[in-house]
């Protein structure tokens, strides 16, 4: 079980989340230093370090500031007049604004802004 997330070809998706043995055995795996970042830890906060490690990183290292943008407070999206979850997060990658938006579940996708809108709730 893998992060869901939208790569083509730029690098968010760099930080996939692996299921272990158990309940707390999950772990965060680095595509680009090709190492673990987090281990030991549940499903919930093994996502949420994935998610957060995206907005900190891209294949070169720290992102640049003017690159990250947070939403404070997350606001509802819609994806295809479907409800998707909440933006909290945008990256610029290769030309595109990329939303971070957080599902029902509780888990994390990158979906390019332009396939978004607001929604008047969720």
């Amino acid at each position: 079980m893998g992060s869901n997330v939208w790569h083509p070809g730029g690098m968010v998706g760099r930080f996939n989340v692996r299921e272990g043995a158990g309940d707390a055995d999950w772990s965060v795996w680095d595509n680009a230093a090709n190492g673990t970042r987090g281990a030991g830890l549940s499903e919930e906060a093994a996502c949420r370090l994935a998610a957060d490690l995206e907005l900190q990183y891209d294949v070169y290292g720290p992102r640049s500031p003017d690159h990250v943008r947070r939403v404070d407070p997350p606001v509802p999206v819609e994806k295809a007049w479907v409800a998707a979850g909440f933006v909290d997060a945008w990256v610029f990658e290769q030309g595109t604004w990329i939303g971070r938006v957080k599902g029902r579940d509780n888990k994390y996708s990158w979906i390019p802004g332009i396939e978004l809108r607001q929604a008047d709730q969720i």
